[in-house]
C-alpha cells in the first residue's frame, strides 16, 4: 500500500542522485594514460588490422586487468586478438564477450607505469563504420558515441577514463585520413599506400577518439587565436561545403572569448556518414552528409558541436547519468551564442521552443534529468539532457546573475579541463562564486522529475488599488522558485512583479493605480513551467 515518505528522506534521495554513477564496471585499479593505435585499412574487405599500444598507470597492486574489446561473433564480425606483449615478452590473455583480460608477468605495484601492445584484427560490426557515402564512394568513419569505440579499439570505453591518443592510419593512397590532434607525419608507402600519423596530446574520452578516411576536398577557413579552422568535405560538395562550414571561425571566436582557451590544436569540420546530426569528436567534428547544402543553414548545429569541445570533450561527465553536463551545456551555449549575435529576443524564442519540447517529453516520460533507472546508455539522449539541461542553466543564470554565472562557467571549465566532473562538482563551483546555497535548486530541477504546473487567478481591487491573486501548483512535488508576472497597462507598458512560490497555493498583491489590461506569466522567459491565467 502507499507509504508516506518524509520530506527529509526525499531530499536525501535527491542529493544522492547528484553523485549517482551508472552500472559500467570501473577499472579503478588502472588509469590509461595514452593510446597509440596503428590501423591498417584496405579496399578488398572491411576487415582491419590493428596494433594498440596502451600505456597504463597502476593505481593498485594488480596481476591482471581488463579492457573493453568486442570479440568475434558467430556472424564473423568482431575483433580477434592474436597477441599481447609487454616489451618483447608475450603475455597470457583471454577474450570473452566484449572483455579482454590480460595477465601480467608480475604483480604491478601502485604507481608503476607500463605499456602493453595488443595485436588484433577483424571486421568491426560498429564503431568504425565502413561503407559508401551518398556519392557511392567508399569511406571509413569512426562513430564511437556513446560506447562503440570498443567495437574496433581496445580501450576503457567510458568517459571516466580519459587519455591522450595517436592514430597511425595506413590506407590506399587515393584516400585522405583525418584523426584527433595534429598531423605528425604523412608518408607514401610501396604498393600505392599512404601512412598518416595524427597525435592528440590532451586527455579525451574514447567516445570522441576517431578517424575519418575518404576522398576529401580540404581548405582552411581561417585561424582563430592561432587555431586553424579546417574544412574537410566530399569533393562533389566542395564549393557548398566550404561555404557552409566557414561560419565555424565566428563560432570558435565566441566560445574562446566567453568560456576560455580552446583545448585543442585544430578545429576540423568534416562531412561524414555519422548517424548523428553532428558528432563532437575532439578537434575534428563529424557532421552528417546532408549538412552540406551551400545555404549556410547549419550555424546552430556548428555552434552546438563546437561548444562540446569545451563541455563534453574537455570537461567531461564522469558518468553517463550526468550527460546533461555535456548536452545541456552545448544546447544552452548555442542559445547564448545566438543571444550574443542576434539579440535577447532570439534567446527568448529559442528558450520558449525548448520549453515546449521539455513539456512534451515529460508528458510521456516523467523522469528526472539525472535518471538513475536507465540501463540503455543511448536513452540518455533525450529532451531532459538537452533542452531541460539548457533550461537549468538558463534559470541558474537568472538566479545567480550574469556576472556570477559567467565567472562560475569559466572556473568550472578551468577546474575540470581535460578531466571529469559530476553534477555535484558543478554545483559546488557555482556556490563558490555566488555565495549561495544551491542545493535545493539543483535537486528540484535535476534530481526530481517535472516542472511547475501553474494555475493563476487574479482580480483588481479598486478600493485598495491593487492586483490580488493566487498561484496554485498542480504538480507533485512542489517547486520553490520565483515567478515573474508582468502587469500590462492600457498603454502597453509592462511592470514586473515577482512572486516566490513554494506552497500549494501562494497569494500575491501588487499596487496598481488602475486596473491592468492583463497579467502575463514569465514575460521575459526565465522559468520552465506550464501555466494558465484567468481573471475573476
Amino acid at each position: 500500500m502507499p507509504k508516506f515518505i518524509p520530506a527529509s528522506i526525499l531530499a536525501l534521495l535527491a542529493t544522492l542522485q547528484l553523485f549517482a554513477t551508472d552500472p559500467y564496471p570501473r577499472n579503478h585499479g588502472i588509469d590509461i594514460k595514452h593510446y597509440r593505435f596503428r590501423i591498417d585499412l584496405n579496399d578488398s574487405t572491411n576487415a582491419i588490422a590493428g596494433v594498440a599500444e596502451v600505456t597504463i598507470l597502476f593505481k593498485d597492486s594488480l596481476s591482471t586487468f581488463e579492457l573493453d574489446l568486442v570479440g568475434k561473433s558467430p556472424d564473423g564480425n568482431g575483433m580477434a586478438v592474436s597477441s599481447v606483449s609487454q616489451g618483447k615478452k608475450p603475455l597470457p590473455f583471454a577474450q570473452k564477450g566484449d572483455r579482454l583480460s590480460i595477465l601480467l608477468p608480475h604483480t604491478a605495484r601502485a604507481g608503476e607505469e607500463t605499456t602493453i601492445s595488443i595485436a588484433y584484427g577483424g571486421t568491426p560490426s560498429d564503431g568504425l563504420v565502413i561503407g559508401t557515402n551518398k556519392f557511392g564512394d567508399r569511406v571509413f568513419f569512426g562513430d564511437n558515441w556513446p560506447n562503440r569505440a570498443h567495437y574496433w579499439l581496445p580501450t576503457i570505453d567510458h568517459p571516466y577514463d580519459k587519455a591522450s591518443c595517436e592514430f597511425i592510419v595506413t590506407a590506399p593512397s587515393h584516400y585522405q585520413a583525418i584523426a584527433n590532434g595534429i598531423l605528425m607525419e604523412k608518408t607514401n608507402l610501396p604498393h600505392d599506400r599512404t601512412l598518416a600519423h595524427w597525435r592528440e596530446t590532451a586527455d579525451i574520452p574514447t567516445k570522441v577518439m576517431v578517424i575519418g578516411v575518404a576522398r576529401f576536398a580540404t581548405t582552411t577557413a581561417g585561424t582563430v587565436n592561432g587555431i586553424p579552422v579546417e574544412t574537410w568535405v566530399y569533393p562533389q560538395n566542395k564549393e557548398a561545403g566550404f561555404t557552409d562550414y566557414e561560419i565555424a571561425t565566428k563560432v570558435l571566436a565566441y566560445f574562446i572569448d566567453h568560456v576560455g582557451p580552446y583545448p585543442y590544436q585544430k578545429l576540423a569540420n568534416v562531412q561524414s556518414t555519422t548517424r548523428y546530426g553532428g558528432m563532437e569528436n575532439a578537434s575534428n567534428i563529424f557532421y552528417y552528409e546532408n549538412s552540406v547544402t551551400g545555404k549556410n543553414e547549419r550555424e546552430g548545429l556548428i555552434a552546438h558541436e563546437t561548444a562540446h569541445q569545451w563541455f563534453g570533450d574537455s570537461a567531461s561527465e564522469k558518468d553517463w547519468y550526468h550527460v546533461w553536463l555535456s548536452e545541456g551545456f552545448a544546447t544552452y551555449f548555442t542559445n547564448l551564442y545566438y543571444e550574443a549575435n542576434y539579440g535577447s529576443a532570439e534567446l527568448a524564442k529559442r528558450m520558449a521552443q525548448q520549453r515546449d519540447e521539455v513539456i512534451k517529453y515529460h508528458s510521456k516520460n516523467p523522469a528526472p534529468v539525472i535518471d538513475t533507472t536507465l540501463t540503455d546508455i543511448n536513452k540518455v539522449l533525450n529532451a531532459n539532457s538537452y533542452q531541460k539541461g539548457s533550461w537549468v542553466l538558463h534559470m541558474l543564470r537568472k538566479k545567480v546573475g550574469d556576472e556570477n554565472f559567467w565567472k562560475g562557467i569559466r572556473l568550472y571549465y578551468q577546474t575540470y579541463q581535460n578531466s571529469n566532473a559530476l553534477t555535484s562538482d558543478f554545483r559546488h563551483i557555482m556556490e563558490k562564486v555566488s555565495g549561495m546555497d544551491l542545493r535545493l535548486f539543483f535537486e528540484q530541477w535535476l534530481s526530481e522529475s517535472g516542472h511547475p504546473v501553474l494555475t493563476v487567478t487574479w482580480q483588481y481591487n479598486a478600493r485598495k488599488k491593487q492586483v490580488e491573486g493566487v498561484v496554485r501548483q498542480g504538480q507533485n512535488p512542489l517547486f520553490a522558485t520565483p515567478l515573474e508576472i508582468g502587469v500590462k497597462a492600457d498603454d502597453g507598458t509592462l511592470s514586473i512583479q515577482t512572486v516566490q512560490l513554494g506552497k500549494k497555493g501562494t497569494k500575491f498583491a501588487f499596487v496598481a493605480p488602475k486596473s491592468p489590461k492583463e497579467l502575463v506569466l514569465d514575460p521575459h522567459t526565465w522559468l520552465l513551467f506550464e501555466g494558465k491565467i484567468s481573471r475573476k
